[in-house]
């Protein structure tokens, strides 16, 4: 079955079956900037982004794709993106959606050839709410398949592009299965204590280490195969690193959905209120046997 026709079968409603179609169909296109974008990436055209990270020229490229998609289609009046140092207002909107987007999450992975993906969190109205008031959310990978996940509430399902650049469906109802995979980053010299002994537990029961330097190809193992994905608090940057508004808040509502969970390591993330556009948080996202594991440690701690 076709995105299109699937949405309609799930009687989404149509302004929102319609962006999210809309930002579906960006895919290709994403995917067709690889190859210029690698080209300009080899003879060293690199930037900083707002938040003095390094840019490939794709992450430049992926961002203009989506905001300027849908600042002609009008499906949306607010648009945040990782690459933007403001919330973007859409004159006119046809519907009052916010949209969140990593237009193009582990971007630094492009020049080694690994996956890489696009994140979008659709809110019914601004984009500075909690996470659990999103309507919608949704990540695009490119990796030997162009795949789509989706939330609307109504479970999570999976569809992989076919030849002609449709979406497909590939499996519907995703629950997160009981796993043993975990995914940590930072440093281990800099872990706070509760996550060093949480660390400690998982290693001590058998966890298997997969981490790509990709979140979100990172937490989709983690939704394929279960266990638990971290980005902490670590000494010296405690608040974390990943962003709340493009990372954490569509991922965990799209874990949530398939019966996992995410946390900051002490509260469930989707019901902190943003303060700006760029805040970040540590991270736990997957399984709820592994999210309430570091909410023990770090009450002990």
């Amino acid at each position: 079955m076709k995105l299109k026709d699937f949405l309609v079968s799930e009687g989404t409603e149509k302004n929102l079956a319609d962006l999210i179609l809309f930002l579906s169909e960006q895919a290709p296109a994403v995917r067709k900037g690889f190859l210029v974008a690698g080209k300009k990436a080899a003879a060293g055209e690199k930037t900083r982004n707002v938040y003095g990270e390094e840019q490939m020229p794709l992450d430049k490229y992926a961002d203009a794709v989506f905001i300027d998609g849908l600042k002609k289609s009008r499906l949306a009046r607010y648009v945040a993106t990782e690459e933007q140092e403001q919330v973007v207002e859409i004159a006119n909107p046809k519907a009052g959606f916010g949209v969140v987007i990593d237009p193009l999450d582990g971007s630094s992975l492009i020049d080694v050839n690994l996956c890489v993906g696009t994140i979008i969190g659709i809110y019914p109205g601004h984009v500075l709410e909690k996470g659990s008031t999103m309507v919608a959310a949704m990540y695009m990978l490119y990796g030997p398949l162009t795949s789509l996940t989706f939330t609307t509430g109504k479970g999570v399902h999976e569809f992989a592009m076919d030849d002609t650049g449709e979406f497909v469906l590939r499996q519907r109802d995703l629950r997160i299965p009981e796993g043993k995979v975990f995914a940590p980053g930072a440093l281990r010299k800099d872990y706070l204590p509760a996550h060093a002994r949480w660390i400690a537990q998982l290693e001590q029961e058998g966890y298997k280490l997969r981490f790509s330097g990709c979140f979100v190809a990172d937490v989709h193992q983690i939704l394929h195969k279960g266990g638990v994905f971290t980005y902490p608090g670590t000494r010296g940057k405690e608040k974390g690193k990943l962003r709340l508004l493009y990372e954490a808040n569509p991922m965990g509502t799209i874990i949530h959905h398939a019966g996992g969970a995410i946390s900051n390591g002490r509260t469930d993330i989707l019901g902190i209120v943003p303060k700006a556009i760029d805040d970040v948080t540590p991270i736990y996202v997957g399984g709820k046997k592994e999210i309430a594991l570091i909410e023990k440690f770090m009450r002990e701690a």
